[in-house]
């Protein structure tokens, strides 16, 4: 099993856990803010499941009817977590309006912000886990999972400061109010999601800073060539895919240019690990002398 494949199941382990602790404290306060605070937590667990199969789904090999592989599942699975997102927001805005026009005093408040605590520490602890790891393994599932439960962690902050005031202002008005502005953040951290996620859909190229490395590395490697250029890149998930056409003299051999482009190609997966590199060679007469200079 690899890593980002244990990290997306420890992530689900994680919810259910933060699932039943939030719960555990709605059940015994009675409070609107802590069901909005567990509400959220549902789509945590429905997240994280779906970025599980979506992962596994990332990892199978390039087939048949998928030549260029299943990355963009990660992209998918980011776009369907925003959406739950979304709903939930909905549905809590839902209970918010219905706690104000029948507030209802808090029972046992402080056992149960003592017991979101301690789901919110979980939270934020695996919240880092993931966007860490996530960033590392250059993963969009596990990193809008780390971002979604990082909101969750400040809303669950704004909760418990909401549900204390309710405490010691004695109005209850207080809790409803803390719900519709926890709809609010999970609104936006929704929104967060799906537009971080629609790039790697929309074939975004990589970073300006990569992209300079990319640029120095082809000049740096591509000696015995004239110049590249039409240089192209996207990414898709784990993978990186980089393209561009090589120009080189009459001549040189066939043996010679592969050899140049094998030499390109392991310089660029060092620089970038997934990497898909397709190089076109081309002529000195197609030299645009505009490109990148080879040192």
């Amino acid at each position: 099993m690899s890593q980002t494949l244990k990290l997306a199941v420890g992530s689900l382990i994680v919810g259910v856990v933060v699932l039943g602790l939030k719960a555990l404290a709605w059940w015994m306060t009675g409070s609107i803010a802590l069901l909005s605070d567990a509400m959220e937590s549902i789509v945590n667990v429905a997240a994280a499941g779906v970025a599980l199969v979506a992962i596994r789904v990332a990892a199978i090999p390039a087939d048949a009817n998928h030549p260029y592989g299943h990355h963009k599942a990660e992209f998918l699975s980011a776009v369907l977590e925003g959406a739950m997102i979304i709903v939930a927001a909905l549905l809590i805005l839902r209970e918010a309006t219905l706690g104000f026009l029948d507030p209802k005093p808090l029972v046992a408040p402080v056992e149960g912000l003592l017991v979101n605590g301690s789901a919110t520490l979980l939270n934020a602890f695996w919240s880092w886990i993931l966007i860490s790891r996530g960033r590392r393994l250059r993963s969009p599932a596990l990193m809008a999972d780390g971002r979604h439960l990082l909101a969750d962690v400040v809303s669950s902050i704004g909760v418990t400061v909401g549900v204390l005031a309710a405490i010691f202002t004695g109005w209850p008005w207080l809790d409803p109010a803390l719900a519709a502005l926890v709809a609010v953040n999970v609104l936006w951290s929704g929104w967060v999601v799906v537009s971080s996620s629609v790039s790697g859909l929309m074939d975004e190229s990589v970073s300006d800073e990569v992209l300079v490395r990319v640029r120095e590395v082809i000049s740096q490697e591509a000696v015995g060539a004239v110049e590249a250029h039409d240089l192209r890149t996207r990414h898709a998930g784990q993978a990186t895919f980089i393209d561009f056409h090589l120009v080189v003299t009459g001549e040189t051999t066939v043996a010679a240019a592969h050899d140049i482009c094998d030499r390109i190609e392991s310089a660029l997966h060092r620089l970038i690990p997934h990497s898909r590199v397709s190089i076109h060679v081309e002529p000195e007469h197609k030299a645009k002398h505009n490109g990148i200079v080879v040192l």
